[in-house]
């Protein structure tokens, strides 16, 4: 029985392809002497035992994984384009700048006040952020002491949600630097400040997504911005947001 057992080991060191069953063997019974197998004793092994060392030798071996032409080599099917490159902005056209990293921390702030009240969907909580300014913010080209009552008179519902939705829009919008030091002013949206004849197609979309299409037509055959626009001093003050 003794004999039978180093045979078996002796059998799966070859099979697995490593001593490391031998060592936790040798570790076990404390001598080198039993762990020793003649060829004699190895070929003595039963027959039957063949198959299954041999199906254990192949479990072990790694599937070769097939390799992945690079994109270089793969077959070009002959009716593939390259893309088209992306149209310049006409010469003398404002930086467009979408970081909002790039603003200064009071603006970020005034920002997320205005956005946070706009989401809400309800036209007086955008009464506070009103209040926060210095000066409230110029909604019209004629002054206005109630503005929550003016933006409902011209809201399409009511309500002023629409005028809501117009705030987020024009805020989601791209936007450009003017002026120096105590002058600078951020503008909302960019294109405010461009001929919109000259927009480039993938500005036409920016465009698009804050004007509504039938009276973006009518903008664009005058080249001249007349929807709402917004601006925010270097300080956070928000002076205003009208047409």
């Amino acid at each position: 029985m003794h004999r039978t057992k180093i045979v078996m080991a002796a059998c799966a060191a070859l099979v697995a392809g490593t001593l490391l069953i031998v060592y936790v063997y040798r570790g076990s019974h404390g001598s080198s002497s039993t762990l020793q197998a003649s060829d004699q004793e190895i070929a003595e092994a039963p027959y039957a035992d063949e198959p299954q060392a041999t199906a254990a030798s192949e479990a072990a071996k790694p599937q070769a994984t097939p390799t992945q032409k690079p994109e270089s080599e793969a077959p070009n099917s002959g009716n593939e384009t390259a893309a088209p490159a992306p149209e310049t902005p006409p010469q003398g056209s404002p930086e467009v700048i979408y970081d909002f990293n790039r603003l200064p921390d009071e603006i970020r702030d005034t920002l997320q006040s205005i956005v946070v009240a706009a989401q809400s969907g309800e036209i007086g909580n955008m009464l506070p952020v009103l209040q926060e300014n210095e000066l409230p913010p110029m909604l019209s080209a004629t002054a206005v002491s109630d503005p929550i009552a003016f933006w409902k008179k011209e809201s399409a519902d009511g309500q002023g949600r629409d005028i809501l939705a117009a705030i987020i829009n024009v805020f989601s919008s791209g936007f450009v630097r003017k002026g120096e030091g105590k002058d600078v002013m951020y503008i909302w949206p960019y294109f405010a400040e461009m001929d919109l004849t000259k927009l480039t197609a993938a500005q036409e979309v920016d465009f698009y997504r804050v004007v509504p299409p039938q009276l973006g037509v009518e903008m664009k055959k005058s080249g001249k911005y007349t929807y709402y626009r917004a601006g925010i001093g270097a300080d956070g003050v928000w002076h205003y947001f009208m047409k």
